[in-house]
């Protein structure tokens, strides 16, 4: 895997996912005063923004979140700690299945 760029906002995000292409865009639920959910729900659906598995992350457990993970428009999170290019490629092999 190849990182093709980094971000401090949604904003930046949306056009750095432009200008990058990727095929996978990991985004924290927690971005300070900007909501991840809100951030994967643009990168799915403004039409003006390349199309990319969305995967959302966290220091915190799926526990604290699951409602919201349940109807992200994300293939799945992981928390940090698990976070690896094998636990990547595991919920791109099974899109819209969550990591336990």
């Amino acid at each position: 895997m190849t990182v093709v760029g980094a971000t401090t906002s949604s904003a930046e995000a949306l056009v750095r996912v432009n200008e990058t292409n990727p095929d996978v865009v990991l985004v924290d639920i927690m971005l300070g005063s900007e909501s991840g959910f809100d951030l994967a729900l643009k990168l799915t659906t403004a039409p003006q923004t390349r199309q990319a598995a969305v995967i959302l992350i966290s220091t915190h457990g799926e526990d604290d979140f699951r409602d919201l993970i349940a109807a992200s428009p994300a293939i799945g999170f992981l928390p940090k700690w698990r976070l690896s290019a094998r636990a990547i490629e595991d919920l791109l092999g099974q899109p819209g299945d969550a990591v336990e």
